[in-house]
């Protein structure tokens, strides 16, 4: 994401309180919303969230009994999800594996990111 502080307009800055943050380009705010939107089922959100926890590819078969999914739509989800930037696939032979891009969950991370004690001060 590409740090540049927000610009005030004069009728802003004398009425708004000053947004202290770093904003994010259009390109870059379609990208990570479209990341977003593939996560929006909650299928893929498992999906993902079972790719964290391990450290090597897995295969649809894998994943099938833990889903409690069919192969195919397994499969498809995990389409949705590379198509999206969120996975890579590696044919080995016949069968596909899949792993997390982390550069693409680390995007979603940084929209996400704030600092809680200043949130929480601002609550006092």
């Amino acid at each position: 994401m590409t740090s540049r502080p927000i610009a005030l307009t004069e009728a802003a800055a004398q009425c708004c309180v000053p947004i202290a943050t770093d904003d994010m380009t259009t390109h870059e705010a379609a990208t990570t919303a479209s990341l977003f939107k593939t996560l929006g089922d909650p299928h893929r959100v498992r999906i993902v969230n079972l790719l964290a926890t391990v450290r090597e590819a897995v295969c649809v078969c894998d994943l099938t009994d833990l889903l409690g999914l069919s192969q195919p739509t397994v499969s498809h989800h995990m389409r949705k999800l590379v198509d999206a930037g969120l996975l890579t696939r590696e044919q080995r032979g016949v069968w596909a594996f899949y792993s997390l891009r982390r550069d693409a969950i680390q995007r979603l991370g940084e929209v996400l990111r704030f600092d809680l004690e200043e949130l929480e001060e601002g609550e006092r």
